[in-house]
């Protein structure tokens, strides 16, 4: 216990600009790992979002800075392309965010200050879409029941995660991320962790491999540099 103090007491010493510098070299060595650099996640919160900034890239994709309840998500996701063809309308929020109806589906733009300038982005973003470099991901948590999961892993797509607050050995979407056992649904996984090395809890999940898939399909073998 001691010896965990002590540790705990030198890591809080360590400078705040020390730490950042470190955390931008781990994402430079994200970066020269990517080989896949045009592609579509279909994400129901921000985790996506962080990826692409993660690795310097431009959003192809609409599902930036917003969030949808996983029922909705896995609906949408079952019939992507016939609700991208469809116009979002707005609709009253009721947590102080602006809210939009795409069909049946409920958008959330928590990081938007008006529905129309998330709508306009969705709009925007959406027509960016590599609809044949697709990667959905989703999160355990907003609703997601069992049932849900078992929705999301018969998603017809070859590229697809969740990430869960516990293992399910039964789906093979399924990607367990330490920390939230005792908690009823996953945390925000784009928040930091403690300890020296800035890392959020989405960094346990190697997602360059993730996004590198269909490049090592094609080159017949995974690599890394």
């Amino acid at each position: 216990m001691k010896i965990l103090q002590l540790a705990q007491k030198a890591c809080q010493m360590i400078p705040e600009r020390v730490k950042w510098a470190e955390r931008r070299l781990y994402n430079i060595r994200r970066k020269k790992r990517l080989k896949n650099r045009d592609f579509t996640i279909i994400a129901s919160n921000c985790n996506g979002s962080f990826m692409y900034h993660d690795m310097g890239l431009r959003y192809l994709t609409p599902t930036v800075n917003l969030a949808i309840g996983m029922d909705d998500f896995v609906k949408m996701a079952e019939n992507l392309k016939q609700y991208m063809e469809q116009e979002i309308v707005e609709v009253k929020g009721e947590n102080g965010c602006p809210v939009g109806l795409l069909g049946d589906i409920r958008i959330n733009f928590v990081h938007y200050d008006t529905f129309e300038e998330g709508r306009k982005k969705w709009e925007e973003r959406k027509k960016r879409i590599r609809w044949e470099n697709l990667f959905i991901i989703g999160t355990e948590k907003d609703g997601c029941s069992y049932e849900t999961l078992q929705r999301f892993d018969r998603l017809p797509y070859e590229n697809k995660v969740i990430f869960t607050h516990v293992e399910y050995p039964e789906f093979s979407s399924a990607c367990y991320v330490r920390g939230f056992e005792e908690k009823e649904e996953l945390g925000v996984l784009t928040f930091y962790k403690k300890g020296f090395r800035r890392r959020r809890y989405l960094d346990d999940f190697d997602y360059v491999q993730f996004l590198n898939r269909p490049v090592e399909k094609k080159s017949g073998g995974e690599k890394h540099d």
